[in-house]
């Protein structure tokens, strides 16, 4: 595979199988976090360049929609072959651009080869139902066929992995697809594009255009787009939900998340930190599904909270290149100055700071974008860093007397997405995974990211519309059901019936 413009100036467009230069001229720079220093540029798309993109998508569809399913997902196959066998570049380009550690970025390349790997069974998934005999010499039947032209808005926390929570279900169902990824770490979108075409998808199936808030709002207000998929902030989802909807599009748009880890008296506390360590400060906390806020069940907190800060202190915080790094830097300094932010209203607001992440300098990295590991203790329920998605590693340790305090505690929070609860009871973790108002829900499990087949959503300000994305609701999403009823001449009686059909 050519690297796809890693080492060049401006990463651009990829729209009906070629790389196309933005048409506007404006460029936004892309950072090494590890570094500080500016590795390349990608262009910002104008509306006339999505609109370049869709009428690929949209002339590239209906012979692509009409191809027997079974053919679609061959190429899927080739594609898959291909990712798997560029695993390492697909990961270095992550961790060149966003900052991960190289292990976590294989992890995140291999997350996404399981829903290529489910889209890669779309024949089965696409099969209808069928009715003989509905009624006297009448049959019934649905399918499910694509929508048409598809849009993928997503974030720079996985810029392979969550894009491909989309595309491959959409395309293996008969959609072609545009592709509107973060500006930040633009580049393994293109990667992603030259395998698609080297595995033989024909031009316009797939396409990227690069870009920021106008490219968005072109994809938003694009006539030919008919369903547009958004991974992100809250606000931005929100708006996307809104304004997609209002153009008469289906949306689903998943937002912020302030995932809580309930510890119960009786759970391990090396179990419970292990957990923590790595849900709290793996990625650097830039996870949608990363666990922000310990909630301490009655004497949990005494036991875990002095392990919690022996092992933070102990962690390796460096470039994510390097095999011994545990944490690499934040994605961009301006993420850095909002999380420091964070932490300055948490000692504002009376929270107990245990350990103090702003001042952070990594050796021979000085100009980097690091942030040390953040522990507080004592944080309650009105403080900002207990409201809002902070997105950086910054853990708050709340305590509460009962599990059912707890519940209550995670269920009055206006983000939904995933919980975790840690315990040796049976009867308390069937209890709380009831009674816990979360779309994904973890017992003894940090990071209750479902699997490709089954979907992945929250509930509340976690998530607008009513379909989570991927697995069989990814399907549902990218597909609307036709019903057909059928009878043949020969059984057709005379005359004018004026009554409601009933069956007979």
């Amino acid at each position: 595979m050519n690297t796809v413009e890693i080492g060049t100036s401006t990463v651009n467009n990829f729209i009906d199988g070629h790389i196309v230069p933005g048409s506007t001229g404006r460029t936004q720079d892309i950072f090494n976090p590890a570094t500080g220093r500016k590795a390349r540029s990608v262009c910002l798309s104008s509306a006339a360049d999505v609109d370049a993109a869709v009428q690929a998508a949209k002339a590239a569809f209906p012979a692509w929609a009409n191809l027997p399913p079974l053919r679609r997902v061959r190429l899927m196959n080739k594609y898959l072959a291909l990712v798997n066998a560029h695993k390492d570049d697909l990961a270095r380009a992550i961790t060149a651009e966003h900052g991960k550690v190289f292990s976590d970025a294989k992890g995140e390349v291999e997350r996404g080869i399981d829903i290529i790997e489910f889209a890669c069974g779309m024949p089965q998934l696409l099969k209808g139902d069928f009715t003989d005999q509905v009624s006297t010499n009448i049959d019934n039947w649905t399918l499910r066929q694509p929508l048409g032209v598809v849009a993928g808005i997503t974030p720079f926390n996985f810029p392979v992995m969550v894009p491909a929570w989309m595309y491959p279900i959409a395309i293996a169902a008969g959609n072609t697809f545009v592709l509107k990824p973060s500006p930040i770490d633009p580049t393994p979108s293109l990667m992603v594009a030259e395998l698609m075409r080297e595995a033989g998808f024909p031009k316009g199936v797939f396409n990227v255009v690069q870009g920021d808030k106008e490219a968005v709002d072109a994809l938003l207000a694009h006539e030919d787009v008919q369903a547009v998929s958004f991974v992100g902030s809250t606000p931005i989802a929100n708006y996307i939900y809104e304004t997609g909807a209002r153009a008469g599009k289906r949306v689903q748009a998943l937002g912020g998340a302030k995932n809580h880890l309930v510890a119960m008296p009786d759970a391990d506390p090396e179990k419970v930190v292990d957990a923590l360590m790595g849900a709290a400060y793996g990625s650097a906390g830039e996870r949608c599904m990363a666990i922000s806020v310990a909630v301490l069940v009655g004497s949990a907190a005494d036991a875990v909270i002095p392990l919690l800060m022996k092992r933070a202190k102990e962690l390796n915080i460096g470039n994510g290149m390097n095999d011994a790094t545990e944490m690499g830097p934040i994605v961009t300094n301006v993420a850095r100055q909002r999380i420091v932010g964070y932490i300055d209203k948490g000692v504002a607001e009376g929270a107990s700071l245990l350990m103090d992440g702003r001042e952070y300098v990594v050796p021979g990295h000085e100009e980097g974008f690091f942030l040390g590991p953040t522990l507080f203790d004592h944080v309650k329920p009105g403080m900002t860093i207990h409201r809002e998605e902070i997105f950086g590693p910054v853990l708050c340790c709340m305590r509460v007397a009962t599990m059912e305090e707890a519940i209550n505690l995670i269920n009055a929070h206006e983000f939904a997405n995933g919980v975790s609860c840690f315990t040796s009871d049976g009867h308390a973790a069937r209890e709380f995974g009831r009674n816990i108002h979360c779309g994904m829900v973890g017992i003894n499990v940090p990071i209750p990211v479902p699997m490709a087949w089954h979907g992945f959503g929250g509930w509340k300000r976690s998530l607008f519309g009513d379909m989570h994305i991927y697995g069989e609701e990814g399907v549902r999403f990218y597909t609307r059901q036709k019903s057909i009823m059928q009878r043949w001449p020969d059984s057709i009686a005379k005359g004018a019936e004026f009554q409601m059909p009933v069956s007979r």
